[in-house]
């Protein structure tokens, strides 16, 4: 199992890397998306992957059960997840102002933004 969740890693940052090198800005964001996803599963992989076995402590109890999920990992995903969300926001708006300056989608337009 941990080795599929790898190969989707590779490519999600593959993708995310090829779509960062295109010449559309909305591609752009799009690859940034994707290798915030791919970092963001990469570290939740590393967490170690126990179906079925969450770090909940029972109600008669002191500490869970082993072998338990490490819950850190997934706080950190958690987190970056909330960020990311107001990353590509922030970028969507970006995205949609420049194209209302510049009036293109072509990386290439924004040589001659000046007014």
């Amino acid at each position: 199992m941990e080795s599929l969740i790898a190969v989707l890693v590779g490519v999600l940052f593959a993708t995310g890397t090829y779509c960062l090198m295109r010449r559309s800005i909305v591609k752009l964001v799009i690859g940034v998306v994707l290798i915030s996803q791919g970092a963001n599963l990469l570290v939740f992989t590393t967490g170690g992957l126990l179906a079925g076995r969450p770090a909940l402590v029972p109600a008669d109890g002191v500490a869970p059960p082993a072998p338990f999920g490490d819950p850190l990992p997934q706080a950190m995903v958690l987190t970056a997840i909330v960020i990311g969300f107001g990353l590509t926001a922030f970028l969507l708006a970006l995205v949609t102002r420049a194209h209302e300056a510049v009036g293109d989608d072509d990386i290439n337009a924004f040589n001659n933004t000046d007014t």
